[in-house]
């Protein structure tokens, strides 16, 4: 399991907020860090095939 690219209380807090309980395996899960890394994936993909190297907001 690679390192949470997220942090834990800041989703349990947003959930929170919007009236739901947080199950532990959305924060201790692998799935959330999978998603998070194939948009960021994609963002520097695509950043690249623009010829750059920094990733912009747009590329997301």
């Amino acid at each position: 399991m690679a390192e949470p690219l997220y942090v834990k209380s800041k989703v349990r807090e947003y959930i929170k907020k919007k009236d739901c309980n947080t199950s532990s395996g959305v924060l201790d899960g692998d799935v959330l860090n999978k998603i998070i890394m194939e948009m960021l994936d994609h963002a520097v993909r695509r950043a690249k095939a623009n010829g750059r190297k920094t990733v912009k907001a747009r590329d997301l």
